[in-house]
């Protein structure tokens, strides 16, 4: 059961960021430490990538594990109160993805997600060691 009122949930839901959020400045900095530079938010290609890296031709999408519907995840969990509307719009997301993803495939790009909660303390640097590697990959 939700202990907030419905005007609370959605005044916090509002402050939800896109952009530079917590896992997605993480990245970067990792990125940035060793030696790789990128693009933020770049609106040209379709499904605005978080990171862009052309010298790599990858992209990276950082995905909240609830907004984006991480399969069996613990984050990922539905909301009980007004669950109809959470399905279908976390539905839509997963379908929107879907379907950006194979867009950027289709012109060549390497598209990369990682999942907020491979960023926890104890998987954040075997994640980040297994980006590098993917993105410097040649496949």
């Amino acid at each position: 059961m939700d202990n907030r009122t419905s005007l609370q949930r959605s005044y916090n839901m509002s402050r939800i960021r896109s952009k530079n959020t917590t896992p997605e400045v993480k990245i970067r900095k990792y990125l940035f430490r060793k030696g790789i530079r990128y693009r933020l938010h770049y609106n040209e290609l379709f499904g605005k990538p978080d990171i862009v890296i052309k010298k790599y031709n990858s992209v990276i999408f950082v995905n909240g594990c609830f907004w984006h519907g991480h399969e069996k995840c613990k984050n990922a969990k539905i909301p009980e109160s007004n669950m109809e509307f959470w399905i279908k719009k976390i539905t839509n997301n997963t379908l929107r993805d879907k379907k950006n993803h194979q867009s950027l495939k289709d012109l060549g790009w390497k598209v990369i997600i990682i999942w907020e909660c491979q960023l926890s303390p104890k998987n954040q640097v075997e994640t980040l060691d297994n980006l590098l590697l993917q993105i410097i990959s040649e496949d």
